[in-house]
């Protein structure tokens, strides 16, 4: 993605000032008029404006009526949120030990780890905000919605306010939760992250119903992301956004066979090229004088290897439009990672390529990457533009809600998982000391939750933090 110019990127600080003044504004104004405080519609949780309300609690005791479902719906979650609760933990545990041979030079930095728009770096300021909103809102809904059908009161509901909107909330009675049995206070623990898996899942139906019916790659080839200057590729006006179908009369359908074709050729060698350009509609050819590696590659220069090699001059994009078509209709199609190392295909592999898009500047798919592909039936009517907006939302949607049900899975407070862990833990320390008083149980459980959450902040740290040391 290009960069702003320094007059954008001074316009959008110049807005971050003022939004920002304004936030403090009206706190000030808010605090002078004795509007806010603890107890009142407005209070503050750190930096943030909590907008309280009684408001919707209604509606939650309406929809908590269906009983049977929300409570089958909450023993699902808690056999889902302890799933994803040992499956972060072993991602996490796994990353430290990476973290310990990455060199400093590449070490992620801390804004990585947070997933907010505007901070993380690889999440769109538009794309990335609407899908919090949807996803935290629809989130603390659902464990409002729990309370109510383990009858459990809820006081407020709200809203969370830094500038933006970040979050949402439900509050429920703090002592009705103590009181209620642990599978009770579990499946309230338990509903947000059963509800952003639940939206994951919907969301991404919908894109792969999108993806299967209406779009797909405008070619079979390899994706051009950029060109060398003064290249061979250069010379005969290949640009981003066009797909290479052959080389040398030989087919490209990925990378390898490029690979294959540019190996048996060689430099100075005219060869004849086959390549889609959405720019004029359609498949054009031309005849390729191939350069060598070692005069347009600095670090190969002199290289005897590199002298000898045939160099066409394009970067390729690093996921194909065939893999992200089968990764937006089916992520654990073993066709995805059937040709990495060692031959054999990983079931999860899709799943996290899928959610790597971001990383490699393949999502949200914008400016040369829309001429990757076509748009069939109804929706090609409508604005190209209009039609890559609904396809990024939905994948961000599936993206953001997906990661908050695996973030707050973790076994420490305040997520959802530490509460879920508090009570696992309890239930463990009561059967193996069976003669201990309730204090003497809760002082070990809160010992341990205190240790796991140390250990979590430990783990996630130290991918910082060891590359460093």
């Amino acid at each position: 993605m290009a960069r702003g110019t320094g007059l954008d990127v001074l316009m959008i600080w110049a807005l971050v000032a003022v939004a920002v003044g304004v936030y403090a504004g009206a706190l000030v104004a808010l605090a002078r008029t004795h509007r806010l405080g603890r107890d009142k519609t407005f209070s503050l949780f750190g930096p943030a404006l909590m907008l309280k309300t009684q408001r919707g609690r209604s509606f939650l005791d309406r929809v908590g009526r269906a009983r049977r479902f929300w409570n089958a719906f909450g023993d699902l979650g808690i056999a889902l949120a302890f799933l994803a609760m040992a499956t972060i933990v072993v991602l996490l545990v796994w990353e430290a030990i990476i973290a310990s041979t990455l060199p400093a030079s590449v070490a992620p930095s801390p804004s990585e780890a947070l997933g907010l728009p505007g901070i993380n770096p690889y999440i769109p300021w538009g794309y990335g905000i609407l899908a919090l909103i949807i996803g935290v809102g629809l989130h603390e809904l659902c464990h409002g919605i729990l309370a109510r059908a383990n009858n459990i009161p809820v006081k407020t509901l709200g809203v969370l306010f830094l500038v933006i909107p970040i979050g949402a909330f439900v509050e429920q009675d703090e002592e009705a939760m103590t009181r209620a049995s642990p599978r009770r206070r579990d499946r309230v623990a338990a509903a947000g992250v059963m509800a952003n898996f639940a939206l994951a899942g919907a969301f991404f139906l919908v894109l792969a119903a999108l993806f299967s019916t209406a779009i797909q790659p405008a070619a079979p080839g390899v994706a051009v992301a950029s060109v060398f200057s003064g290249s061979p590729a250069g010379n005969v006006s290949l640009a981003s956004g066009d797909i290479i179908t052959s080389l040398n009369h030989t087919a490209t359908p990925t990378s390898e066979d490029l690979r294959t074709a540019l190996g048996e050729a060689r430099p100075g060698e005219t060869v004849w090229v086959t390549w889609y350009s959405p720019s004029r509609g359609g498949i054009i050819g031309a005849n390729v004088t191939l350069g060598s590696e070692s005069a347009f590659i600095p670090s190969l220069a002199g290289n005897a290897t590199a002298i000898h090699q045939a160099f066409l001059g394009i970067y390729e994009l690093p996921v194909p439009p065939q893999t992200v078509a089968t990764l937006f209709t089916n992520p654990l199609s073993p066709s995805i990672t059937a040709g990495s190392p060692g031959g054999r295909a990983n079931p999860f592999g899709g799943v996290l390529l899928f959610l790597a898009l971001p990383f490699v500047a393949e999502e949200p798919i914008q400016g040369s990457q829309m001429g990757l592909y076509t748009i069939h039936g109804p929706l090609s009517t409508a604005p190209v533009g209009a039609v890559w907006i609904l396809v990024n939302t939905l994948y961000w949607l599936v993206w953001m809600n997906f990661l908050l049900g695996l973030s707050n899975a973790l076994p420490a407070v305040p997520f959802d998982g530490g509460f879920l862990f508090r009570d696992l833990a309890s239930g463990v320390v009561r059967r193996l000391r069976k003669t201990w008083t309730a204090p003497q149980v809760e002082g070990v459980v809160s010992r341990l939750s205190i240790l796991a959450t140390f250990a979590i902040l430990l783990l996630i740290v130290w991918q910082f933090v060891g590359p460093r040391l």
